[in-house]
């Protein structure tokens, strides 16, 4: 045992035993550890590097300066060499500096290795990120542990990313876009006939609902679907858009559809034989794709402000959007009463090596040999997915803890686990 392993391994022992106890078991060894020199050095872990390995400090000064320089209290993401610890503990301003491991073999090893004096100061709590189900404000995420984060600290390393890039992500939605603008303007006539989404808030108290999205497992269900949709007492049936036309296929008429992309086209939303299904919709869709539906129309708003202008003009209920179709489906579930939901196809990932249920690989986006990042399935296995899949899936978790009066039941173990849900005991294997 080294002497630096020693002195941080005191430090612990005396301010966290039970986190101390838990790094004990942290797997260290069986990193691939390296020491990569430039200018100056740094420590590489299965080929990605803790830090600069030019200079470290000017690196923790960088990032200490992304934050508010008077925050009484700071919270970083990952523990990296120690070296924006230190860097902001030097703030008079801080009063407390929270720490919390993305990687706990990771942050082993670097104790053995390294003194880390800011384990010391009064001022410091020390936790595993996991720990806790929802990141903390203001923040720094340590870039190359978001890359390293391990499977009980996933969750949050998801969270910390969608947030990251909430700004960048957002950035197509300018209410001043002459698309935008020129598409709310083309949406006008339907405004002003169409029924408001509000008329079906209330309208199934206590009734079970499915909500059906297009992910791989729906493929599972679709016989259980249809002889249960021939049932005379049902769930209500709720199916996102691109789920819409893979259910028809196969016999299945969805009672709701649930659309509010301006890149669905009739091809997803086939007119012919919707006649008895009613279609919810926000009015970014294709006016023409809209105009041709045979059943019952009935528009709402997401709380963008691209609804600005038109909400004021036509107001109408609005429902929550977090990036994905399946935020509204679920949301109007909730709000015409059901106390227990049924997610279907909703995977947020890639099971099987398949993208959708009922469509090709890249026909609703990026191909599956795109898919480089992973997130914990319903059996505990990393299984392969996409950046903004993890942030719906980040969003959908924030509704569901929001609405602890309901019920949630994941109908598939194969996508990913959904924070929140009961695995469905019938339908989930």
């Amino acid at each position: 045992m080294s002497d630096s392993n020693e002195r941080n391994a005191s430090v612990l022992e005396r301010r966290w035993p039970t986190l101390h106890g838990r790094l004990m078991l942290e797997a260290s060894g069986a990193l691939q550890a390296d020491l990569v020199e430039g200018l100056g050095s740094t420590l590489s872990i299965n080929g990605i590097q803790l830090t600069s390995r030019h200079d470290r400090i000017a690196e923790a000064r960088l990032q200490a300066a992304s934050l508010p320089a008077d925050s009484a209290v700071v919270h970083v993401y990952g523990t990296g060499l120690g070296d924006l610890q230190n860097e902001l503990l030097a703030r008079p301003s801080l009063q407390r500096l929270y720490v919390h491991i993305l990687n706990g073999a990771v942050f082993a090893l670097v104790l053995q290795l390294l003194d880390q004096p800011w384990l010391d100061d009064p001022r410091v709590e020390l936790l595993y990120a996991g720990d806790l189900a929802e990141i903390q404000l203001p923040f720094f995420a340590l870039p190359s542990e978001l890359v390293l984060a391990d499977d009980f600290n996933a969750k949050i390393r998801d969270r910390l990313i969608s947030e990251t890039h909430l700004a960048f992500n957002n950035r197509e939605f300018d209410p001043q876009s002459p698309e935008i603008v020129e598409r709310l303007a083309a949406s006008h006539v339907l405004l002003e006939r169409d029924a408001d989404v509000a008329g079906l808030f209330g309208t199934g108290v206590g009734r079970e609902v499915f909500v059906i999205a297009t992910g791989p497992s729906l493929e599972q269900h679709f016989e259980t679907l249809r002889a249960i949709r021939n049932q005379a007492e049902r769930p209500l049936f709720i199916s996102v858009d691109t789920a819409y036309r893979p259910l028809v296929e196969h016999g299945i008429a969805p009672d709701v559809v649930v659309t509010i992309d301006q890149r669905i086209s009739s091809r997803h939303l086939p007119a012919e034989g919707s006649a008895g299904i009613q279609l919810v919709y926000m009015p970014m869709v294709d006016p023409q794709v809209l105009g041709a539906w045979q059943g019952p129309r009935h528009v709402g708003y997401s709380a963008s402000p691209i609804y600005q202008s038109v909400r004021e003009q036509w107001p109408r209920g609005e429902l929550y959007v977090g990036g994905s179709v399946i935020h509204p489906a679920v949301d109007l579930a909730v709000k015409m009463g059901a106390t227990r939901i049924t997610l279907f196809g909703a995977d947020f990932a890639f099971p099987n090596n398949k993208t959708h249920a009922g469509w090709d690989d890249g026909d609703l986006g990026p191909q599956l040999g795109a898919a480089k990042h992973w997130v914990l399935d319903g059996h505990g296995q990393r299984i392969k997915t996409q950046l903004n899949f993890r942030s719906y899936l980040c969003e959908l978790e924030r509704f569901i803890s929001g609405h602890p009066q309901v019920s949630f039941y994941n109908s598939s173990r194969a996508g990913a686990k959904i924070a929140g849900t009961v695995f469905h005991p019938e339908f989930a294997q």
